[in-house]
């Protein structure tokens, strides 16, 4: 048989290869080229998870009795770990035999919740700029992706008037992330208020995506803390950023009894329960003390954000101050046709890989984003190249007397 006859199903046109597997085939090439590329483009925390975590997993791995198949509903340990999290952290209560689901991080949560809720056809709300596996995912099981406009002066907040005005008849889910993705806007008790509200009258279900809400925020709040929100709406929380455990491949679901019966359904069907010492590890890791947490989610991403704001100031671009999470989203200056024409340079001139805001949407396509996801040294040195790529291009510009005085010259050369 010709393997050339042999034709893809007909989802696989929806969608195209995710930007960062794409772009790392490029980043690859140019270090076995010796370019030796500075990545600060994805958010892979690269600080360990605590002692305790790390010596609870090698504890239970060395036990006889813990290398079985796991239900899938997760262990009692790590769902009393989880309702125990929620309720010292955001004041949520929890019921850990019924309200929560232990999952294999968010992107397997959002196939299950839409797997679960949506019929092909059916409509999602889906946030511009946002994470992209929201439109990927509807888009591969068939729901019709509606988009509703994040906008900078809004503090990246929904914009309810404009929601109301949309025809809402056949959207089943409203996917939400706050602290926000990749804007850095902050989640506020207001837009929560008003997104369960909003999921009442509309008979929607408000899926709100918080795992950013430890980073460089000093009060961390959940979607479930509004009285009924769990009759309505469904939250999502991971440890991968929060306990820098990206590579474990644990999070969580928490909503009402119904709701979870449905997902567990469909997770049961797919995957199976998660090695038991990542499990315990995971509850391990769910009891951290403040000081970790400041340490780890504060201290450290303040120090690196600075680096961030530098490499920002030289390029030219405008951001936030207020921020949180461990990005930094800037506006573009206006001398650039898009946000790729910047990235592109920095990344074959500077050698440093940045994140072109248009893979978040429409709405990001004036916007860059720099991960702090590396160490001081490995910034500074960002810092450096980037400073001396353009130092180097004054040097061979032969650019006219007015465009020397105009104020944006070091990012018009770059």
């Amino acid at each position: 048989m010709n393997p050339n006859s042999i034709q893809p199903a007909e989802r696989l046109s929806l969608v195209s290869e995710y930007y960062f597997s794409r772009k790392l085939k490029e980043v690859a090439q140019m270090n076995a080229e010796g370019k030796d590329v500075i990545s600060l483009a994805i958010g892979s925390p690269d600080m360990p998870p605590s002692e305790k975590t790390i010596d609870t997993l090698c504890d239970v791995a060395r036990r006889p009795d813990t290398h079985g198949y796991q239900p899938t509903m997760g262990t009692p340990e790590l769902r009393n770990a989880m309702a125990e999290f929620y309720k010292r952290w955001y004041g949520v209560e929890l019921d850990p035999a019924k309200e929560i689901q232990p999952l294999i991080g968010s992107k397997e949560g959002i196939l299950h919740v839409t797997l679960a809720f949506v019929n092909p056809g059916e409509e999602v709300l889906v946030p511009n700029p946002g994470y992209p596996t929201y439109t990927s995912l509807s888009k591969i099981l068939g729901a019709k992706v509606v988009n509703y406009d994040l906008m900078e002066d809004n503090g990246w907040q929904p914009d309810f008037e404009q929601l109301e005005k949309m025809d809402l008849s056949k959207v089943k889910l409203m996917w939400t992330n706050y602290p926000n993705m990749p804007t850095g806007g902050n989640a506020r008790m207001e837009t929560y208020e008003r997104l369960v509200d909003f999921a009442r009258r509309h008979n929607i279900v408000v899926v709100n995506d918080n795992p950013y809400s430890f980073i460089l925020n000093e009060k961390p709040i959940s979607l479930l803390q509004v009285e009924g929100a769990k009759d309505c709406c469904i939250e999502f929380n991971s440890m991968s950023k929060s306990h820098n455990m990206p590579g474990w491949r644990v999070g969580m679901c928490a909503t009402n009894p119904t709701f979870i019966s449905w997902i567990l359904k469909i997770k049961s069907n797919i995957d199976s329960g998660t090695f038991c010492g990542i499990q315990l590890a995971a509850a391990a890791a769910l009891t951290n003390e403040a000081e970790w947490h400041r340490e780890a989610n504060i201290e450290t991403y303040a120090r690196r954000r600075k680096y961030a704001e530098q490499i920002m100031d030289v390029l030219g671009c405008t951001y936030d101050p207020n921020q949180v999470g461990m990005f930094l989203w800037g506006r573009i200056p206006d001398s650039y046709s898009n946000c790729e024409e910047l990235t592109e340079r920095v990344l074959h001139e500077a050698r440093v890989f940045i994140t072109p805001g248009f893979i978040f949407g429409s709405k990001g396509e004036r916007y860059i984003r720099i991960s702090l996801c590396a160490n001081e040294r490995v910034f500074d040195a960002a810092l450096h190249r980037v400073k001396s790529e353009i130092k180097e291009l004054k040097k061979r510009s032969s650019f006219s007397h007015d465009v020397r005085g105009n104020k944006n010259f070091n990012i018009l050369i770059l």
